[in-house]
């Protein structure tokens, strides 16, 4: 397991300079005190599937994370990514938005050639 403070800087190495927004932790750290348990993490897991080939699934746990997971960290918030997801990932933030229509986390890839209307389904150019 790899663990990488998020600063304003991206995280180099493995962790392919992924980062998280204010907004991102601060929601992550609301609903981690809502559901009482301090030891919950957020996960990103790039899936095969979705309109676009592939999407962002999201979960929230107290699953210890593996030997090959990469962890992010910000204000006390934890995200943790799979080895896998990670190189789908490079670049990429995770944020937070609220607006009169949609409320929710989201991926910003500079890596996605295309995306559903949703933002949850992506593709890549290999």
């Amino acid at each position: 397991m790899q663990t990488h403070e998020n600063t304003s800087t991206p995280a180099t190495g493995s962790a392919n300079g992924f980062s998280l927004s204010e907004s991102a932790a601060a929601r992550i750290n609301i609903l981690k005190s809502e559901d009482g348990k301090a030891a919950l993490r957020f996960r990103i897991t790039v899936k095969g599937g979705g309109c676009s080939g592939f999407q962002y699934d999201f979960t929230l746990d107290d699953a210890a994370p593996a030997a090959t997971d990469a962890v992010f960290e910000k204000n006390g918030a934890e995200v943790v990514i799979d080895d896998i997801s990670l190189g789908m990932l490079a670049g990429s933030q995770l944020d937070y938005t609220e607006d009169l229509a949609h409320a929710g986390f989201v991926i910003k890839n500079p890596n996605a050639t295309a995306r559903c209307g949703c933002g949850n389904s992506f593709s890549v150019s290999l």
